[in-house]
């Protein structure tokens, strides 16, 4: 079985570490989170580069299986729209 794929990309503020800590609470057994802090920018860049191909402009943003999850488009996440997106759902 393969798991879903949750990248939360953050700045280490407040409003990064809540939603990383909603996404970690709604995340089941079948996904997969990754956390990436671009304001101390990778070694290899790969959080950049991840961000700018993803096309994040803010953050906190929610990537569910290489989509921005919609919530992450225009503002902060919130908890109905990472279900939507299908946040803690076997795939």
């Amino acid at each position: 079985m393969s798991k879903r794929k949750v990248e939360i990309f953050t700045s280490g503020c407040y409003l990064c570490e809540e939603t990383v800590s909603l996404v970690k609470e709604l995340a089941c057994s079948s996904c997969e989170v990754e956390v990436y802090d671009i304001s101390e920018p990778c070694e290899s860049e790969e959080c950049a580069d991840k961000a700018k191909a993803y096309g994040i402009n803010s953050v906190p943003a929610v990537v569910i299986d290489g989509k921005i999850a919609e919530c992450c488009k225009r503002g902060k996440p919130d908890r109905e729209a990472l279900l939507a997106a299908g946040l803690g759902t076997a795939l």
